[in-house]
This record gives C-alpha cells, sequence and structure tokens, in this order.
C-alpha cells in the first residue's frame, strides 16, 4: 500500500482550503473602505501570495489524484471504483473527473487559472473581484477536503481508503492491507473521446460564469455600478461561447454514443446545464444594451446574478442525489447535499441582498424605448430566453419541490410529465421561434437608423426569401410524402428568416468596410441550430423497417419487432434501397488501426490478451504474425455491417458497438451507434438484439463420423471436406510441452455462398487425450477431433451444430443535422470575434468612444452617430 500520495493530496486539500481562506480574507481587507485601485498595498500582497500559494496547492492534488489512478493504486476508493488497468491513457483522464470530487477539483482548477488571469488583466478590479473568486473556491475546496469537524463530515475525499469507505467486508480483518489486484473500470458509456474533451469544456464554461458575477459583487460593493459592464463583458462573451460549446459536445457525445436516436433527451441533468446558459446569453444582451446604449442595466445585474445562482442550482440538483430517480446520469449523494445548499444559499443570499440595497442606485436610462428602438427588441429577445429557461426550470425542479415538503411533513406526489420530450418541445418550439426572428430583426435594426420606411427596406429581401424558400421546402417535403404541421411551417420560416437576416447583414456590413459583427455571425450560427433541429427530430426517418413479415420473437417489444432488420452473417438482405450484409465481429487491438476480426484471434485465459490465429495486416502493413501474443480490449464488441446502394453500387462500411452489460441500468444490450455522414443527411445505425456472448452456445447433441484424409462428411445444409492432418501449432493457445504431442485437422467447410476454413485440434499429454473444437460462426458448425487409428489411417470427428451468428439492427436516416453541429461552430466563431472586438483591439481605450456604434447614414456610407440616449 502507499498511503504516501494520499497523504500529500489529503494534506494539499487543507492547504488549498486553508490558503483560499487567507486570500479571501486579506483580498476583502485590502479594498476595505478603499476607492477601487487604491488597495492596501500590504493586505494585496498578503492575498496574492496566498492565491499562489492556493494554485500551487491545487495543482498538487491533481497530480496526486491522477498518480493513483494512473498507477493502479487500488488501496484508494476512488482508484478502484473507476479505473482498471487495461484503461487506454485517455480514459484513465476520464476517470478523474467521473467522480463528483474529481469533478469538483476541475471546477476548482478552472477558476485558479481564471483568477490568475483577472490578476494579470484586470488589476484595477483585482481585489474586490478576487476576494470573491476566493470565498467562491473556499466553498469548493470544501465539498472535496473531507475531514470530521464536531462530529460532522465536511466533504468527501478522493484520497478515502478502500478500506475505509468498505469497512464492513471481512477481507480488512484478515489483512488489513488488503489491495485488489483490479479495479471496478470506467463506466461503458464514457469511455469516448469526447468523455476526454467534454466535461473540461463544461467546467471552463462553468468557471467562467464566476467572472461577472465577481465584478457585478464588486460593483455593487464599491458603488462603482457602471465601470464594471466593460471588463466584464469579454469574459461574458467567453463564457456564453464556451458553455454553449459545451453544451452541444455533450449533445454530440449522446448522439454518438447512445442509441435513444437522438442528441437530447430532456434529462434533468442536460436541462440543468442548458438554463444557466439561456439565461447567461440574455445577460450578455443586457451588458450590450448599458454598453452601447446606456440602458438596461438593472436587468444585467439581475441576470448576471441569476446565472451564477442557477449555476449553483444545477450543482445542488445534480450532486445531492435529489434527481436520482429522475435522472440517467446524475450522481448519488455523498453526504454533500447539505453543504451544496449552504453554498448555494450563501451566495444567493449575499448577492440578493447588495442588489437590494442598491437598486435605486443603479442608473436607468430616461429615454422611452418605441418600436423602432433596436433595445426594445434585444431585451423583448432577452426575455424570451429567461421565459424559455423558467419552462424548463419549473418542470426540472418537481423532485425538489418534493423533497422540500416531505422534508417539512407535508406528502406530495407531483410527478414529472409523462412524456417529458413533448412537454418541453411544445415550448421551447415557439421560443425558438421567436429567438430567430427576434435575432434577425434585432440585427438588421441595431446596425441602421431606423424608420419606418428604412425597416421596409430592410426586412422586406429576407421576408420575401424566407417565405419563398419555406414554401419551396413544404412542397419537397409534400413532394415526399410527407406531412409537415403548421408550428413547423413557422418554424422554418423564422429560421429561414434568422439565416437570410443575419447573413444579409454581415453581406452589407462588408460591403461598407465595417468590421465583421460577431453578434450577427453567432446569430447566424443559431438560426442554423435551429433548422438543423427542427429538421434531423421532426424528419428522423426509420430505414430499416421489418418488411420480412416474421416475428422476431414474442419477447422483444413491439418497436422492436417493426423498426429492425434481421442480419444473418454473411447473408445480404434489403433495406431502404440498401443491400446490407453482416460479416463478424471484430475486437480493438490497441496499436492496430481499425478493428481485428475476431476469428483471426484465439482467446486466452487473460480477457485481455488474445493469440494471433493468422497474421495481422492492415493496408499491407503486418502488424502481428501467427501465433504472436497481442492485447485486445474485450469490452465492446464491433459488429462490421457492408452497405451497399442498390442504385449507384456505393459501398460504405459502419462499426456499430455492442457490449452485454449488467451493471448497467436495466442491464442486458448496452450498444453505441456507428454513423455515416453525408452532406445532406447521416445514416444512424445501432445493433438492438445480438446473442448473448456470455452464454454457452446450445450445441446439439454430437454425431460422431470416421473419417480418412479426402473424405466428405454433410452437416445439415453444408458439408465438409477433410483434407489433411498438421502438427498444431503455437496459435491455438496449447501452451504446448516437451513430450506433447498435437494434430490438427484441416477440414474446408461449404456455406452458401463461401467456404470456411476449420482446424479443429488433438492433444496427447501425460498419457492423456484431449481436443480444442473449432467452428465456422456463420454457419452454427462446431467440429471437434477426438480420435486417431494410425493403423488404419483414420480419423474420429464429432460435429455439432447451433443457431446461426446474427444481429438485430435498427437504421435512421436524419437529414440536414448538419446544419445543428455547423450552426455551433459558426455560433462559437461568433462569440470570438465578439470577444475579440471587445476584449481586444475592438474596444476603444476611451470609454465614451466605447459607445458609439456603425450604421448606415442616408448614402449609404458608414458613419458613426453619438451614442444612444
Amino acid at each position: 500500500m502507499n498511503l504516501l500520495v494520499g497523504q500529500i493530496g489529503h494534506f494539499s486539500v487543507i492547504l488549498a482550503f486553508a490558503a483560499a481562506l487567507v486570500a479571501a480574507y486579506s483580498y476583502f481587507q485590502a479594498s476595505r473602505g478603499r476607492a477601487l485601485g487604491q488597495e492596501d498595498p500590504s493586505w494585496l500582497r498578503l492575498a496574492r501570495g496566498a492565491f499562489f500559494v492556493h494554485g500551487a496547492a491545487i495543482i498538487s492534488v491533481i497530480v496526486c489524484l491522477f498518480n493513483i489512478i494512473h498507477a493502479h493504486r487500488y488501496e484508494y476508493y476512488y482508484a478502484w471504483s473507476h479505473s482498471s488497468n487495461h484503461l487506454p491513457v485517455q480514459y484513465m483522464i476520464s476517470c478523474f473527473w467521473e467522480g463528483q470530487e474529481g469533478s469538483f477539483l476541475l471546477w476548482i482548477f478552472w477558476h485558479v487559472v481564471i483568477g490568475f488571469c483577472i490578476m494579470r488583466f484586470n488589476k484595477q478590479w483585482e481585489a474586490p473581484v478576487m476576494a470573491v473568486f476566493s470565498g467562491v473556491q473556499l466553498f469548493l475546496v470544501s465539498m472535496i477536503i473531507g475531514v470530521v469537524v464536531g462530529g460532522v463530515r465536511v466533504g468527501s475525499s478522493p484520497f478515502i481508503l478502500l478500506r475505509e469507505f468498505l469497512t464492513d467486508l471481512p477481507v480488512w480483518k484478515m489483512n488489513p492491507n488488503f489491495v485488489p489486484k483490479d479495479g471496478t473500470g470506467l463506466n461503458a458509456l464514457l469511455q469516448n473521446y469526447w468523455m476526454v474533451i467534454h466535461p473540461p469544456t463544461l467546467f471552463l464554461g462553468f468557471a467562467l460564469t464566476l467572472v461577472p458575477f465577481a465584478f457585478a459583487i464588486a460593483a455593487l460593493w464599491k458603488r462603482e455600478l457602471t465601470a464594471w459592464v466593460k471588463p466584464a463583458l469579454p469574459w461574458t462573451l467567453i463564457g456564453g461561447g464556451v458553455l454553449g460549446v459545451g453544451v452541444v459536445m455533450g449533445a454530440y457525445w449522446a448522439y454518438e454514443t447512445l442509441n435513444f436516436g437522438g442528441y437530447w433527451n430532456w434529462d434533468p441533468v442536460e436541462n440543468a446545464v442548458y438554463i444557466p446558459w439561456l439565461v447567461l446569453v440574455a445577460s450578455l444582451h443586457g451588458l450590450v444594451l448599458w454598453q452601447k446604449r446606456r440602458t438596461g442595466l438593472r436587468t444585467a445585474f439581475a441576470l448576471v446574478v441569476a446565472t451564477f445562482v442557477l449555476i449553483l442550482y444545477a450543482t445542488f440538483l445534480t450532486r445531492s442525489g435529489v434527481l436520482g430517480n429522475a435522472s440517467v446520469h446524475s450522481f448519488t449523494d455523498l453526504g454533500l447535499s447539505g453543504q451544496l445548499f449552504i453554498y448555494m444559499a450563501f451566495f444567493t443570499v449575499l448577492a440578493v441582498a447588495l442588489l437590494v440595497s442598491r437598486w435605486k442606485e443603479i442608473p436607468i436610462s430616461a429615454k422611452e424605448l418605441n418600436a423602432y428602438n433596436p433595445e426594445l427588441w434585444v431585451f423583448v429577445g432577452a426575455t424570451v430566453l429567461c421565459l424559455g429557461a423558467f419552462q424548463v426550470l419549473f418542470t426540472t425542479s418537481i423532485p425538489v419541490y418534493n423533497s422540500f415538503m416531505g422534508l417539512i411533513g407535508i406528502k406530495t406526489n407531483v410527478a414529472l410529465p409523462a412524456d417529458q420530450i413533448a412537454h418541453y418541445s411544445k415550448m421551447q418550439l415557439w421560443m425558438g421561434v421567436l429567438v430567430a426572428l427576434l435575432s434577425g430583426i434585432a440585427q438588421v435594426m441595431w446596425w441602421q437608423r431606423n424608420t419606418k420606411e428604412t425597416l421596409i427596406n430592410s426586412l422586406t429581401g429576407p421576408t420575401l426569401l424566407a417565405l419563398l424558400g419555406t414554401a419551396l421546402t413544404v412542397l419537397l417535403v409534400r413532394y415526399n410524402g410527407l406531412t409537415i404541421t403548421a408550428p413547423y411551417i413557422v418554424l422554418t420560416l423564422a429560421g429561414l428568416f434568422g439565416v437570410l437576416a443575419n447573413f444579409g447583414m454581415i453581406f452589407t456590413l462588408l460591403r461598407r468596410g465595417v468590421r465583421l459583427s460577431g453578434g450577427a455571425v453567432a446569430h447566424l450560427g443559431i438560426a442554423l441550430m435551429l433548422l438543423g433541429i427542427l429538421a434531423s427530430a421532426g424528419y428522423s426517418n426509420i430505414i430499416s423497417r421489418n418488411v420480412s413479415g416474421l416475428l422476431y420473437s414474442r419477447e422483444f417489444s413491439e418497436d422492436l419487432n417493426r423498426d429492425n432488420v434481421l442480419l444473418w452473417r454473411n447473408e445480404s438482405a434489403p433495406m431502404h434501397g440498401y443491400q446490407l450484409t453482416y460479416t463478424g465481429q471484430y475486437f480493438e487491438v490497441p496499436g492496430v488501426p481499425g478493428y481485428v476480426d475476431k476469428q483471426f484471434l484465439f482467446r486466452t485465459d487473460d480477457d485481455y490478451k488474445a493469440i494471433a490465429r493468422a497474421p495481422i495486416a492492415v493496408e499491407g502493413k503486418t502488424y502481428y504474425q501467427t501465433g504472436d501474443t497481442l492485447e485486445i480490449l474485450p469490452e465492446n464488441t464491433y459488429y462490421r455491417i457492408n452497405y451497399k446502394d442498390q442504385k449507384s453500387g456505393e459501398q460504405f462500411v459502419l462499426y456499430p458497438r455492442a457490449q452485454i452489460n449488467d451493471e448497467m441500468s436495466g442491464g442486458g444490450l448496452l450498444a453505441s451507434p456507428a454513423i455515416k455522414k453525408f452532406w445532406g443527411h447521416d445514416i444512424y445505425t445501432h445493433i438492438s438484439s445480438v446473442l448473448d456472448p456470455r452464454k454457452e452456445k446450445p450445441w446439439s447433441e454430437a454425431k460422431e463420423s470416421v473419417l480418412s484424409v479426402g473424405d466428405t462428411i454433410f452437416l445439415n445444409d453444408y458439408f465438409a471436406v477433410f483434407r489433411a492432418v498438421e502438427a498444431a501449432h503455437e496459435t491455438a493457445g496449447l501452451n504446448l510441452q516437451k513430450g506433447d504431442l498435437a494434430l490438427q485437422a484441416d477440414m474446408i467447410v461449404y456455406g452458401e455462398k463461401r467456404q470456411y476454413h476449420v482446424h479443429p485440434v488433438f492433444v496427447v499429454r501425460n498419457r492423456m487425450v484431449g481436443s480444442l473444437p473449432d467452428e465456422a460462426e456463420d454457419l452454427g458448425v462446431r467440429i471437434s477431433f477426438k480420435g486417431v487409428d494410425p493403423a488404419k489411417g483414420k480419423f474420429t470427428f464429432d460435429v455439432s451444430t447451433t443457431q446461426k451468428d446474427y444481429v438485430i439492427l435498427k437504421a435512421m436516416e436524419k437529414p440536414f443535422i448538419n446544419l445543428l453541429w455547423s450552426g455551433t461552430l459558426l455560433m462559437a466563431i461568433g462569440f470570438g470575434l465578439s470577444v475579440r472586438q471587445r476584449g481586444g483591439k475592438g474596444v476603444l481605450s476611451n470609454e465614451a468612444a466605447a459607445e458609439t456604434e456603425v450604421v448606415a447614414g442616408p448614402t449609404g456610407r458608414a458613419v458613426r452617430p453619438q451614442p444612444a440616449g
């Protein structure tokens, strides 16, 4: 047992907690009673030093935790419960943040990085902002400190020993230093490259929401009620872009890994991230309104505060265990629910109290807004986003409501909607309509002087083109025999209008020599995302309908029998314009590109090792020779499916994966799709049912045959030719020793469409005989070499049969889903452009000049009017 690394890690957590406490108090004292930028230098030096110590301690914790995972130190519960001996390094990284403690640590780490950036680039605001940062760090580090104070456990340590966690197991009484040889492994669904990059992106987005919140709190504290907007806005833009990309990354992970056929299932944990992002984007518009038009400052304050409070609420939802029965991937309660509630309540009360006390001092615009003011439509757009967030928040919080009422002794049984997807989508669809329309209208109005005539001129073009495009879409949909409802027609019209209006604005600005508008690019991306969601979700088409007239199994659901195609191994079957052929099972072999046919591998007693039965070669390069021992990753079996277009003859191959895993929710088959991407659609394929590889095949009673070399034997519908007998090689994993005799038969089995080589083995060791059967899995035939009569030249074989190998497969066509992913990319680029424009050279040094806007003058040339209001 290596206790030192855990002791160093736990000491580092305690040091990080103490340093955060010192930093928070010192930053507070440095700024207390002093004007902004006039901090006490001695307290400021102490605060900076403490925060540097805090950062170094957090790095030490990360190194120690990754060490116990990477070095397979299973004496620690965290390594044992999340890792295993055979995980690749990239999935060990995923292990790091699979657990609650690791994900808290990732969040803490990003706060450290951002804190150092604030100390470097926002020196005037450093003391009050970092006081808030350090205070938040204090609470977060308490979640992983794992100490007992006055009989109350504070936090859950990632360095707890396995024997301390599983104290009831008798093995500890017999051997207190017992260490398991292997861990339980990483959740199979998380063994995906998106899980390596998605959580860091998402938690960076979480961490970035603290920055505008900290600036807002500092501004309220120091009564700098307007100056905070300029430094906070670039951080808010970065946060909006990163968190938005993180949300869509999670959607893409679900699309690529889960088999429900989509990318968003309105799971409460998904909602808990989506809600604060909507409010964050709304707050961003509030900040822009104040910086550019001197209006909406109170709204900006309220939404910035609400964003961070919703992040804390999302943390409480996903980590308190309250969603245990409502979400498929929430964390279980580690006894932190009380701490999480205190954490949320402290900063909520602090922010609301400061906001209320300064509310009347916050400047408001004296300008009256009318329909020709873009500020009005930007404000309406922000309101729509907040209403959409509230609808999701209200329904997602039903389990919290039930739990709270239970705590005060009132039993409630308010249930979540039976069809949550329909419930959420109904209102979110109309929110999407309004967002698309408003994004186009507001963007056009933002860059020009607005009168009735200019608005008509500016909006007529995109409106007419959107109407024309919608009409063509309706005709195409109906031409293809599909229906389109009125809400979908409206959403199509709104999405096309949003795309055309924003694209037109981008083109106009570039033509006038004005810098590219990040807002227009981001809005264009969001409109494309809406169209992609509409097309892919509304017109996803199942192309694997069962047209055989057969019922696969009475035990299967109606959907499985109706919407899936049965593929016998190496037998083609038609499916919606394609000819499909299932050609076998494959494994991942580290170091070998692609996948390796299972028939080329002889499995050993070690599940993670196999012996090559033939050369393993890819594109002319041989990676293993016959008889070599190689490593495999046996958790997933990949099923090779060949698609052939019946019209063009073009072919492609997909490898959907599946595993039988009783530890997953519901047990049984765990399948992940394979996706073929085309410019206009995706073919989305996943396995619905296979023969259970854990169960012994039900072989028929063996039928004995005595053959000579060259004889033919009939095997039900097939026949085999006994070609030769030769010395067996190590390829069968025989572990041959001196004095052993091993012979293998060479037999060719003739199937309907191809031939199969079968090599059963006969072994004599220590005057005892044995046999190692071989089988043609495609045909369900097994042959055993049972005996030799050298005097007569006769050989005895046993033949058994079983059910042929098959897969039951579901395939869907998802039209125009690339609009969703490309729209996400454009949205991120738009946020990036806005950051560059407002955070770098794009922000004018003179704050008054920063309030100006570029608009079209009467002659169409770009002019800079005086700030509105």
